[in-house]
């Protein structure tokens, strides 16, 4: 005799969150100052300034842009803002930084909007292999939203998760 095989899975409360669901599709673009430097290494107010106002911003358009340089220089403030404010009008996100805490602003904005009525007194799986990059701390900002509602917090498949979180 055979029993049905039943998938418990299914059949639970377990709800689960995959973050790459809510991955925000569009380029990124990391914008170097280095090339607008005197010899990669002094920023010449005079001739960056030229460089802003001659570069062709449009191709930023709806684009995510992360404003940095990567070589060791000393860049004042005002040079990255000045970028930031001619990329403003095209990019759909300008953050001064790296890729990284582009995606990392990218997340929390994302999060802190998220509409989580469905999760509150469920126990939550946040799923945990994603193909896209997905920073750290976007977990955490997840955690801070959900742990308020949910009865429970796991990490991982539904398969194979590592509890997180439990509420008392």
């Amino acid at each position: 005799m055979s029993k049905e095989i039943i998938n418990r899975v299914t059949n639970s409360k377990l709800k689960t969150f995959d973050l790459e669901e809510i991955y925000p599709e569009g380029k990124r673009v990391l914008f170097d100052v280095k090339n607008w430097l005197f010899q990669e290494l002094v920023l010449k107010e005079k001739d960056f300034r030229a460089s802003v106002k001659n570069h062709d911003w449009t191709q930023y358009k709806n684009s995510f842009v992360a404003v940095s340089c990567s070589v060791d220089a000393i860049i004042p403030s005002w040079a990255l803002m000045l970028v930031a404010s001619e990329l403003m009008p095209f990019a759909s996100k300008v953050v001064i930084g790296d890729l990284e805490l582009l995606e990392t602003v990218l997340y929390q904005e994302l999060i802190s909007f998220l509409d989580l009525k469905e999760f509150v007194n469920s126990p939550v799986i946040i799923k945990g292999c994603a193909n896209k990059p997905i920073p750290d701390a976007a977990y955490a900002f997840l955690i801070e939203k959900l742990q308020p509602i949910a009865t429970s917090i796991l990490f991982g498949e539904a398969c194979s998760t590592v509890p997180i979180y439990k509420s008392k």
